[in-house]
């Protein structure tokens, strides 16, 4: 398949360009835009993020660990991936190993159990 319209224009249009699809849940779709995208600005947290929600809504949830552990290299606080990859993990059956990042996600976002 030709990936070549999902790699036109800006960084700007392009990120845009991912964005609609994501709200459109056209998840494949925004993966191959942010795909190049994450290729060209990796120190960017914001599309590799978009990246990893859109591989975990079209079940790619292999590929969204690795996106989520690679925004909590670069960001080990960034709350919300901690919580991503704690549901990536349950959703591939693996609660033990969810557990800690779920954990973390609520103390980093101040969600602690009255």
């Amino acid at each position: 398949m030709n990936d070549a319209h999902y790699s036109r224009g800006t960084t700007a249009d392009r990120w845009a360009r991912a964005q609609l699809f994501f709200e459109a849940r056209e998840y494949d779709k925004a993966a191959r835009v942010l795909t190049g995208l994450v290729d060209e600005v990796p120190e960017q947290l914001a599309p590799r993020l978009l990246l990893a929600r859109s591989y975990y809504h079209s079940a790619q949830l292999g590929k969204a660990e690795t996106e989520l552990r690679s925004v909590l290299e670069r960001s080990p606080v960034e709350h919300y991936a901690q919580l991503m990859l704690g549901r990536t993990l349950e959703r591939q059956g693996r609660s033990g190993e969810a557990a800690p990042h779920l954990r973390m996600a609520a103390a980093l976002s101040g969600d602690f159990p009255g």
